[in-house]
C-alpha cells in the first residue's frame, strides 16, 4: 500500500508520529510525508520534526500563510497534481487544520480513499473554521479514527456509517507519554516555582484589537498573583505590537520547541489558553487549565479532565483562578485509552483494511 501523509501545522506533527513509527512495522506500507508548508516558522515547524522524531518531508509545498480561502485554494492547487500523478491507495489526514480539508477535497475527487486522524470532534459552533474542516473532512473520509466517545455519537448522529468508525484513542498523547521523561530532565531555566503559562492564537481572540485588550487586562490581573510566562504565537505577538498593547509586564517569550512547552505545561500551576490540544495534554498532566473560549470541540477534556470553560470573563477566571491557588483545583482523570498506544491502535486497523481489500 502507498500511503501518504499530509500535514501543515503544528498540533499535525504531534499527531503524524506515532502514527508514522507505527507503520513502520508494516511491511506493505509505503509512507510519503507531504508538508505544505502552512506553518513555516522554524519554531512552529521544522524544530518539530527534529524533536518528535519524524522524517524530513518528502515535498513541501511552501504555501505558507494566507486567507482561510486563498490558503485552502493554494493547498487543492498543489497538492492535486501529486495525487493525481502518485496515485497513493490511501491519504492520512490530521486534525482540523485548512491542509486537512484541503486535502481531504483533493483526494475525494481524485477517488483516493482518505483516512482522518482526529476525526468526529465538534463545538457546534461555525463561527470557527476548523469546525467547518473538521465536518466537511468527515463527510469525504473513509475511516475516521477518533479520540473519545463523544466523537464517535458526534459522528453517528451525522450519518457516518458505523463500520467506518474507529476509536483509538488520542494519538498526541502518544507522543507527549514518550516524550514527557525528556522534558522532566529540562532545567527551570529562572522560572519562578508557581507560575501560570498562557498561549493565544484564535483568530477569535487575537485579531479584535478590544477583545485583546480586555484578554491582556486578564492577564495582567492573573500576573498580580502568578507570574504570567507566555509564549507568543507570532500572529499573537504581531498584533500585541499592532494594537500598541503593554505586555511589558508578562513574561513574553518566543514559540517553544515541543518539548520545551512540554516541560512548561508540566511544571506549571495553571494554564490559561484557547488551544484544543492543550487541553488535552493538560488534562492528561493532571494540570488545571482555564480556556479562554465559550465551547470546545474536546468536552472529555471538562466532563472528565482538568479543563474548565471561562470565556472571557473575568469574574469566573478569577474565581477558579482563587481554586487553583488555594489547592482546590479541579481534579481530572485521563479519559480511556489515551495511553500512549493509539498510533498502535490505528496501524492494527489500518493492517485489517489492507487484508480486507486483497
Amino acid at each position: 500500500m502507498n500511503l501518504f501523509h499530509i500535514v501543515g501545522a503544528r498540533p499535525n506533527f504531534m499527531k503524524v508520529g506515532p502514527v508514522m513509527r507505527a507503520l513502520k512495522r508494516c511491511k506493505h506500507v509505503v509512507q510519503t510525508l507531504i508538508h505544505t508548508g502552512q506553518h513555516y516558522d522554524v519554531n512552529l515547524s521544522s524544530v518539530f520534526f527534529q524533536q518528535l522524531g519524524i522524517p524530513a518531508p518528502d515535498m513541501n509545498l511552501a504555501v505558507g500563510s494566507a486567507s482561510h480561502a486563498k490558503q485552502t485554494a493554494e493547498v487543492m492547487v498543489r497538492l492535486e497534481p501529486i495525487v493525481a500523478d502518485r496515485r497513493p491507495d490511501m491519504v492520512f489526514v490530521y486534525g482540523d487544520v485548512n491542509s486537512t480539508l484541503a486535502a481531504a477535497l483533493v483526494c475525494a475527487k481524485l477517488r483516493v480513499r482518505v483516512g482522518h486522524v482526529e476525526a468526529g470532534l465538534r463545538s457546534f459552533d461555525r463561527a470557527m473554521p476548523e469546525e467547518l474542516n473538521r465536518l466537511v473532512t468527515d463527510q469525504l473520509a473513509d475511516l475516521l479514527f477518533t479520540p473519545s466517545e463523544d466523537a464517535d455519537e458526534n459522528l453517528r448522529k451525522e450519518g457516518i456509517s458505523a463500520e467506518k468508525i474507529f476509536r483509538v484513542g488520542n494519538v498526541m498523547i502518544d507522543s507527549l507519554v514518550r516524550l514527557l521523561p525528556a522534558a522532566q530532565e529540562i532545567e527551570q531555566n529562572g522560572l519562578p516555582e508557581r507560575y501560570a503559562l498562557v498561549t493565544l492564537h484564535r483568530p477569535s481572540n487575537v485579531d479584535d484589537s478590544a477583545t485583546l485588550k480586555r484578554i491582556v487586562e486578564l492577564l495582567l490581573e492573573v500576573n498580580h498573583d502568578l507570574e504570567v510566562v507566555f509564549p507568543a504565537h507570532p500572529r499573537t505577538r504581531q498584533r500585541i505590537a499592532e494594537f500598541a498593547l503593554a505586555t511589558d509586564q508578562l513574561r513574553l517569550l518566543d514559540p517553544l520547541p515541543y518539548i520545551d512547552f512540554l516541560a512548561l505545561q508540566a511544571r506549571a500551576t495553571v494554564v490559561i489558553t484557547d488551544s484544543g490540544g492543550i487541553q488535552e495534554e493538560t488534562t492528561y498532566l493532571g494540570v488545571p487549565c482555564l480556556t479562554l473560549r465559550e465551547n470546545t470541540e474536546r468536552p472529555v477534556t471538562v466532563s472528565m479532565g482538568t479543563n474548565i470553560l471561562v470565556g472571557r470573563d473575568r469574574d469566573k477566571l478569577r474565581a477558579e483562578l482563587s481554586k487553583i491557588l488555594s489547592g482546590n483545583a479541579k481534579k481530572g482523570t485521563v479519559p480511556p485509552l489515551w495511553d500512549g498506544l493509539a498510533g498502535e491502535r490505528i496501524a492494527s486497523v489500518l493492517g485489517k483494511f489492507i487484508a480486507k481489500a486483497q
